[in-house]
């Protein structure tokens, strides 16, 4: 990790500083000196830090330069492949330019996401392994793969997102051969990981970080290159995330995919015989009749009476089992068996144990359930907790770690997520938001309005939706707790007012938001995904509402395990979980309104119980100190109010 001089944190983000010299459009935030100051204690100390950054902090920045003048190797996570774009497209970029230094960053994604060139030589060869419509996508990524310097998919304009021909040609584990490939050492992932173990920063996401961490906790090689410390930005995500990767999972894309690439390297090497097709086959046949057991019912259930499905089941089970080793059995009959070959073996290995453990385990801790996502089947057995895990494989093996975000605190402390992450000594520290809220936000909650599973609930915030967009003039988020919900309200609205409405799910998430931006008066209609990660300034979104809070769906299996748990250990799952979780989500929601000092907004919430129950002081204990309202002419009169310096 190279130094950045003598510069003293102080100095660089003050007034006139590098910082601003460097930034023509800076503005001084005491926050953000003080979030720095706490993320380079915590680092020279070896301590682990929460810190909630209030929108507005800089929080980036803050971290950014406190890991550079640490001196020692610190590996940045943040929650999605965009945020990591951001750092070094952007964040990083200005740090350099501010200190005046040149500055080498990595930006290190999952294995999926890099070209593999043995595969793309491999079906240049044999272009009969493709269909007729890959051969001219082929050549152009092959002119590109010649160029390119990185193998990143993210460069590639003109190849579709989850187009089925990267699936064959990226570098994912399970086809990889690692050193035995011939091109192994002019790989895109071999230069990658030389070029991390040199760079003055490297940065990747939480996903790949817990991947990481998995491989290591069964004492095998790791994709990530040495670090002594970590960042998590975006923390609030760490415990969803590190679910999935310390589970155990098993799906039908799984095994198209091992039915496929088996065909296509036997085909490749001139293994395929008409014994080997009929294996393969038999393995395609009896996993759809394996998956269609699991009925036809789209989203997550639990995954109940797993004895008694084996029992139901048990020809159909006994077949799917049988074909994965006898697809096993076939392979290892191959003399001289090439690298490729003892992969297909173990993947073929891996799946049997893997559903065994599902189908069959009696785990305690774990939960087992289903999910159906249109004509994939998931199975899944996931820890209920992974705070033990998290202790025992990051906490105590890394002497510091700093997990930041704009929603950590409920109520102003970390106790919650302290105990869901597993992390018994940290400090803390929450650093307000520089923005002046009671000025620039309104926060409305309307009167006489039924709770949400009231009769007459939905009648009434249909009204007051359309009052709210009247008055806003469209410039709208209506961010929703269900795609149900949000469907009706946007065909609700779809008569009623004049403004243009967009749809999750209309478009990929980047082109809705990009046309959001460019039209005039737009209302956009969305569930969780555009609670978060949304960054939208200047007036085109002036108001955001809320239909509900956004509790977790009790029935969802993880949800529903984890609150047993706790109801077994004589807790109150509804107060000590669900509602710290909704807390939290809520912050995100409100956080989309007010992104710079010139943002001017109201914030609808349509959920008179935060107002009703005892537990909705905790939802406004939690959020920025908002003007509030009951009346929706106070709301027309903020939007009348001449902008001035403001949106």
């Amino acid at each position: 990790m190279a130094l950045a001089g003598s510069v003293s944190l102080g100095k660089f983000f003050a007034r006139n500083g590098p910082l601003q010299t460097a930034h023509s459009g800076y503005e001084y935030r005491p926050g953000q000196i003080e979030m720095a100051t706490a993320v380079a204690e915590a680092l020279e100390e070896r301590r682990h830090l929460f810190i909630e950054a209030g929108t507005g902090t800089g929080k980036t920045l803050a971290y950014l330069l406190p890991v550079l003048q640490s001196g020692r190797r610190v590996l940045l996570s943040t929650g999605t492949r965009n945020l990591q774009e951001q750092l070094v497209t952007k964040d990083v970029p200005l740090l350099a330019s501010a200190l005046g230094q040149e500055l080498t960053v990595i930006c290190m994604k999952g294995r999926q996401n890099y070209a593999c060139k043995q595969k793309i030589a491999d079906f240049h060869s044999q272009p009969g392994l493709l269909e007729r419509d890959e051969y001219d996508m082929l050549a152009r990524i092959r002119t590109w793969a010649a160029e390119t310097e990185t193998g990143d998919q993210a460069e590639l304009d003109f190849l579709p997102e989850n187009h089925p021909l990267w699936q064959r040609l990226n570098a994912r584990r399970e086809t990889c051969t690692g050193q035995k490939c011939p091109l192994y050492d002019s790989c895109f992932l071999t230069s990658l990981h030389q070029r991390a173990a040199a760079a003055d920063m490297v940065v990747v996401n939480h996903h790949l970080f817990f991947a990481d961490l998995r491989l290591k906790g069964q004492d095998l090689a790791g994709v990530l290159p040495p670090y002594e410390a970590v960042v998590f930005d975006e923390a609030h995500e760490l415990e969803t995330i590190a679910g999935q990767y310390f589970g155990i999972g098993v799906s039908s894309h799984q095994i198209e995919d091992l039915a496929r690439d088996a065909s296509a390297h036997l085909k490749m090497l001139d293994l395929a015989s008409p014994d080997m097709d009929a294996r393969i086959e038999y393995v395609r046949l009896a996993a759809q009749k394996f998956f269609l057991c699991f009925g036809a019912r789209e989203g997550r259930t639990v995954f109940e009476e797993r004895p008694q499905f084996v029992q139901d089941h048990a020809e159909v089970y006994d077949q799917y089992m049988g074909s994965l080793a006898y697809l096993q059995s076939g392979l290892e009959a191959i003399h001289d068996k090439p690298e490729e070959v003892h992969n297909l073996m173990r993947r073929a290995g891996d799946l049997r144990q893997q559903t065994a453990y599902i189908v069959e385990s009696e785990d305690e801790g774990v939960v087992y359930w289903v999910e159906r996502r249109g004509r994939g089947v998931h199975l899944q057995a996931s820890p209920i907790e992974v705070a033990a895990l998290l202790r025992d494989q990051l906490f105590n093996r890394t002497d510091t770690v700093v997990m930041t975000s704009a929603t950590l605190a409920v109520s102003g402390g970390f106790e919650y997520v302290r105990g869901r992450l597993g992390v018994e000594h940290a400090r803390e520290r929450v650093v307000a938001s520089p923005f002046e809220y009671a000025r620039q936000a309104l926060l409305y909650l309307p009167r006489d309005l039924p709770e949400p599973n009231s009769a007459g609930y939905r009648e009434r915030a249909v009204e007051e939706i359309a009052d709210l967009l009247e008055a806003s003039q469209g410039r709208a988020f209506v961010l929703c707790t269900s795609r149900v919900q949000m469907k009706l309200f946007h065909s609700a609205m779809a008569g009623r007012v004049k403004f243009p409405l967009l749809l999750q799910g209309e478009s990929p998430r980047n082109l809705l938001l990009e046309k959001f931006r460019q039209t005039p008066g737009a209302v956009l209609f969305a569930t969780s995904s555009f609670w978060q990660g949304v960054d939208v300034q200047g007036e085109q979104l002036s108001c955001v509402i809320i239909d509900r809070l956004p509790f977790a769906v009790p029935s969802d299996p993880l949800v529903a395990a984890r609150m047993n748990a706790l109801e077994a250990q004589g807790k109150n799952a509804f107060r000590e979980f669900q509602v710290p979780e909704a807390v939290l989500a809520l912050k995100q929601g409100f956080g989309r309104l007010i992104r710079s000092s010139r943002d001017r907004g109201v914030v609808a919430l349509l959920d008179s119980r935060v107002l009703s129950k005892s537990y909705g002081r905790q939802f406004l204990d939690s959020l920025p100190d908002f003007a509030l309202t009951r009346d929706i002419a106070e709301v027309r009169e903020f939007f009348n109010v001449p902008a001035t310096s403001l949106r």
